[in-house]
């Protein structure tokens, strides 16, 4: 639909976007590739198709990660925003402001998948703030990464 909206950005706020239009297929890749871009166990990528992509602050460094991609990232906080390829551009999906909304649908990549990777959700699960006293400066924890909504200044002043 034109009429939906996506917003987001990275972690600081030196790089915000907005997608006008349905996303794409989102998925996650598993590739060694895709992994140290995130520095994770898997990259979760959402499909932009047809829609329209705006950088409404900032925009993204690249990264030429092969012969056919770049990635985009924020040169100020390093959150991994982008997988451009011939095929189009994937963003990543915990960069959205509503990341809950778009579930992956397939993996990619699967012959990088790390061995314990489907026994996560299996591991005990606990809120960040459980853990006061083994990290007592949690309770006095203030963040300082950028709201998910579009703000007209930040930092805040």
């Amino acid at each position: 639909m034109l009429d939906e909206i996506h917003t987001g950005g990275c972690q600081c706020g030196a790089v915000r976007f907005r997608v006008d239009g349905s996303l794409g297929d989102a998925s996650i890749c598993h590739c060694r590739m895709c992994q140290k871009a995130f520095g994770s166990f898997y990259a979760p990528l959402v499909s932009i198709r047809d829609a329209k992509l705006t950088w409404t602050r900032g925009a993204p460094k690249k990264f030429r990660s092969s012969n056919f991609v770049e990635r985009g990232f924020c040169a100020d906080c390093g959150t991994p925003l982008t997988y451009e390829a011939p095929d189009g551009i994937a963003l990543a999906i915990g960069a959205f402001d509503h990341p809950e909304t778009i579930a992956p649908k397939l993996q990619w990549g699967i012959e990088g998948k790390l061995p314990y990777v489907d026994t996560i959700a299996t591991l005990p699960a606990n809120h960040t703030l459980a853990d006061t006293n083994a990290a007592p400066f949690l309770k006095d924890l203030v963040s300082y990464q950028h709201p998910d909504h579009d703000t007209d200044h930040w930092p805040e002043r």
